[in-house]
């Protein structure tokens, strides 16, 4: 709606990727379409997991427990907390929503914090981790219990969040900086998991906006990435 006011500005426009949602009121199960969701569903279930929402009252009783996921998930992966667009686990953020939980055996496995406002038109999870002992498919599990929460609590949609670099122009006529993209979408692995994280948000059928950057031209648009890099990661190193 603001991109006249931007253009106006001076500002040059780039792409940087592709935001995902789900549309409640067409979301099921049910039908060919969904059948990986459905029989995911169902092996999660075979497998023992169980759903749970720990409402905001509840949260800290259970803050120990995902705590020691949380950490055990940031010594599996070799990372240290995120901020600024990324989630991170801080006591005191997850004390303000609901979170949602899978259980195993009675233990917590894997877990996600639900961000929603009363107005009921979107909801959506921000940090979420999971432990070893999380069977494959838990994550898919997860999101679809959240969903189905949330269209039973009446939202018009569950957001995905991005998939960073996704829909870049292909044609003879890209631009470079779409032509850079597509080429880090494809080959990128080593310094994100581009293309995993569209094929995950592509189970659930969503709806896809592209997201820009408006920003001088030049090396500016570099600059400020590498700052939003740096709000991100906490710092240069």
């Amino acid at each position: 709606q603001h991109l006249p006011l931007y253009l106006d500005a001076g500002l040059r426009v780039y792409k940087l990727g592709e935001a995902a949602h789900v549309d409640l009121a067409e979301f099921s199960l049910k039908g060919k379409r969904r059948a990986n969701l459905r029989h995911g569903c169902s092996r999660a279930e075979r497998e023992g997991l169980s759903f749970e929402l720990i409402a905001v009252e509840r949260v800290p009783e259970v803050l120990p427990e995902l705590r020691a996921i949380s950490d055990a998930w940031l010594r599996g992966h070799d990372a240290a907390e995120k901020g600024f667009s990324l989630g991170a686990f801080d006591e005191a953020y997850l004390r303000r929503n609901p979170v949602g939980v899978l259980r195993k055996e009675g233990a917590i496995v894997a877990f996600a914090n639900l961000l929603s406002t009363e107005a009921r038109v979107e909801a959506s999870i921000d940090l979420m981790r999971q432990s070893e002992q999380a069977p494959p498919g838990t994550m898919d599990y997860l999101f679809v219990q959240l969903i189905l929460h949330c269209q039973a609590q009446g939202f018009q949609r569950f957001g995905l969040g991005m998939a960073p670099l996704s829909g870049m122009a292909e044609h003879p006529l890209a631009p470079n900086w779409h032509r850079f993209g597509r080429l880090l979408f494809a080959h990128g692995e080593n310094f994100y998991n581009f293309q995993g994280l569209r094929s995950f948000k592509e189970k659930f059928d969503p709806v896809w906006e592209p997201r820009y950057l408006a920003a001088p031209g030049g090396v500016t648009p570099l600059i400020v990435l590498t700052d939003i890099a740096a709000l991100i990661s906490g710092g240069l190193r």
